[in-house]
């Protein structure tokens, strides 16, 4: 049997196969993603890095051979911001060269905390 690459099973393996420029990028949106929420808990899910309120997932982010992106269902209100980037309703696609901005990211991360806390309450359920 031929020797497969072993695919990534947490953030830090995932990274660091990719190229250098989207794992700078990536790297630059978990840092800023953290600290946006710091109570927030890293966690790999459906083979993208994750990150998880409460025990519920909050957003995801993935590279692409053209692109990154920042997965999740987007909230509402930034359509004018986001104009310039290819987008869904649940992924923002961006670049190293063409991050999203960083008031941006904080601003999607505190809205996406809002919702999950209106739904889910500010607690882990047991």
């Amino acid at each position: 049997m031929r020797d497969l690459p072993k695919k990534p099973t947490n953030t830090d393996d995932y990274l660091e196969a990719l190229p250098t420029d989207q794992a700078s990028a990536l790297q630059k949106l978990r840092k800023q993603i953290l600290a946006a929420v710091p109570s927030c808990e890293e966690y790999f899910g459906y083979g993208l890095p994750g990150f998880k309120l409460h025990g519920h997932p909050l957003l995801y982010m993935g590279a692409a051979k053209n692109h990154c992106a920042l997965y999740g269902m987007m909230p509402k209100g930034f359509d004018d911001v986001l104009k310039d980037f290819k987008r869904s309703k649940g992924t923002i696609q961006f670049t190293s060269k063409k991050p999203i901005p960083a008031a941006v990211v904080k601003a999607i991360v505190k809205e996406k905390v809002a919702e999950l806390e209106a739904k889910w309450g500010s607690a882990k359920r047991k």
